[in-house]
């Protein structure tokens, strides 16, 4: 389902809508998709030069499947570094320190 969409760890979803008389390709399902229409604009990674157009009920689809975290979902996945107090306290606590 998301063969055309680009490798990413997050992406930065938006409403779109323009005036523009452009046809795009939804990365999703494939089908056409007018610039006149609302419709979602995905960026991966903040990347804008990797960014798509989709139709909005595809994001959603592919957003309640787990398939596009936002960054705050993929931050919420990563392991924190030591916090300030911690690393004090390992530092006195080392036979160097």
């Amino acid at each position: 389902m998301l063969a055309a969409m680009p490798d990413a760890r997050w992406f930065a979803i938006r409403r779109a809508q323009n005036l523009k008389p452009a046809t795009y390709r939804c990365p999703f399902c494939g089908r056409r998709l007018p610039a006149l229409s609302e419709h979602m604009l995905i960026v991966p990674e903040g990347d804008s030069g990797r960014r798509r157009h989709a139709h909005s009920d595809c994001v959603l689809a592919a957003r309640r499947a787990g398939k596009l975290p936002t960054r705050a979902e993929w931050l919420q996945t990563q392991p924190r570094p030591p916090s300030l107090w911690r690393r004090v306290t390992a530092r006195l606590k080392s036979p160097s320190g």
